[in-house]
């Protein structure tokens, strides 16, 4: 019989006032305990309508049978025949809008935990598989990968499977993208990311860092090389200002920079060759995911008071709804309805405030969100030694400009059809190098659709 109970089991968590002082993962994870209880509440529903909203198109109803029945390694399986990343995916992926946003159980109640339970899976087969795979047999064909985030982590995956020889070109010196750069320790511990690039690793999959590609060698130079096929994801690293006054002062950060000299360069650590200089007062402009990482990477590094500046109200708010919990947990103090004018200068040209207008919302923009206007007279300074900005981010154009027959939109995404196929002949592309900054589970999604037009491409050429 199912379990009727109305409420996902809890995720166990540190003590918000104990984890903002530390780096260590917020959420603790289910025990088996847990898990077979939340597994028995799903339905097994017959048109399974939590696989429509999955990007990855993951068996929900039978990896989660596979949960109930005490088959853990069994559910591991059918996920990572449709997922790369599970381990990622159960911590990051924003479910709520997703595959649990069509779950029955959520019409009278709350859905199956379903991100809960696949992040449950993929930690039982890490800590209880031997590590080892199956490889496939070489098919004699060549796919080069540039980037090593989600995208083409996903598709590099997906191409090994299939027997391809994979070479992944990566800028830094680590792999794994904005898995490794972006997102912070305590929402994605590092050696998660690192088991999954692992496991490709021991799939053939070759990874190659610190090549830029447009500048250390080109997009022609790797067909010139022997490879049959190029997919493209090199993500959205480029960060979007405001240009208002004092953007130039010292304490201003984009997020991308924030996040980067502090997850992939550890500048919260003694020594550290990157350091953060000190943070007392912290703005983060801002209301996205991302914006909420910076936040609460800034109070871990000790700031006394950190905002959260974002022109609209709280419901308009992109970040997933528990990433704005957890930040309210951790002292967070949000300025909703809010929008910076300027960034004021102290001594030596270092930030000593951030000018702000008080807004109003009117009827809904472009976007369907109402317009946020702003009110005559309402400025207003709030005190800080630090403002970073997080207001997006779009691909960056080197790879545009150094390679010939590449169309671009407006925002500089590279053009493609819906299979990832870009406006030149043997190269393919998706993710936030098409899509600007969006979700890991979108970006996987358009990798491995990638995967699928590039086998069927080199195969239509054999």
């Amino acid at each position: 019989m199912p379990n009727m109970r109305m409420d996902k089991n809890p995720m166990p968590s540190q003590d918000p006032n104990v984890r903002n002082k530390n780096f260590q993962e917020v959420a603790l994870g289910y025990t088996e305990e847990m898990a077979l209880d939340e597994a028995a509440r799903c339905l097994n529903c017959k048109n399974m309508p939590c696989v429509k909203g999955c990007p990855v198109q993951i068996h929900i109803p039978a990896f989660i049978e596979k949960v109930r029945e005490g088959d853990f390694e069994g559910a591991y399986q059918i996920i990572s025949q449709s997922s790369s990343l599970p381990a990622v995916c159960g911590r990051v992926c924003p479910q709520e809008s997703q595959c649990e946003k069509y779950c029955v159980r959520g019409i009278k109640g709350e859905p199956v935990g379903i991100g809960r339970l696949e992040r449950f899976v993929a930690d039982w087969h890490r800590e209880h598989s031997d590590g080892s795979v199956t490889v496939p047999e070489k098919n004699g064909h060549r796919v080069a990968v540039v980037g090593s985030g989600p995208a083409g982590l996903t598709c590099a995956g997906e191409l090994a499977r299939r027997g391809y020889d994979v070479s992944i070109f990566e800028a830094l010196h680590t792999a794994g993208g904005v898995l490794m750069y972006g997102i912070p320790e305590f929402r994605l511990p590092k050696h998660i990311v690192q088991a999954e690039i692992n496991t490709l690793k021991k799939l053939g999959v070759d990874i190659e860092t610190d090549v830029v590609i447009g500048k250390t060698e080109s997009v022609d130079e790797l067909f010139a090389e022997g490879y049959e096929a190029v997919f493209i994801g090199s993500g959205a690293g480029l960060p979007s200002f405001m240009h208002i006054p004092g953007e130039n002062l010292t304490g201003v950060y984009s997020a991308n920079e924030f996040l980067t000299r502090i997850n992939l360069m550890k500048a919260y650590l003694p020594g550290s060759s990157t350091p953060i200089r000190h943070v007392h007062k912290v703005a983060v402009v801002g209301g996205g995911n991302v914006a909420m990482d910076a936040a609460r990477c800034a109070k871990r590094l000790g700031a006394e008071e950190v905002y959260i500046v974002y022109r609209r109200s709280e419901a308009e708010l992109p970040a997933r709804a528990e990433e704005v919990e957890h930040a309210k947990e951790e002292g967070i103090i949000f300025k909703t309805l809010t929008n910076p004018v300027e960034i004021l200068a102290g001594e030596d040209k270092f930030v000593a405030a951030i000018r702000c207008l008080k807004m109003e919302l009117g009827e809904p923009d472009s976007s369907g969100r109402r317009r946020p206007i702003p009110i005559e007279g309402s400025e207003f300074d709030i005190p800080v030694d630090t403002v970073v900005m997080s207001i997006g981010t779009t691909p960056n154009p080197l790879i545009k400009s150094t390679t010939a027959g590449l169309e671009t939109t407006r925002k500089g995404g590279l053009v493609t059809d819906e299979s990832g196929k870009t406006t030149r002949e043997g190269i393919y592309a998706g993710g936030d190098a098409v899509t600007g900054s969006a979700t890991v589970i979108l970006a996987m999604g358009a990798g491995k659709e990638a995967a699928h037009s590039i086998d069927e491409y080199i195969k239509s050429k054999a």
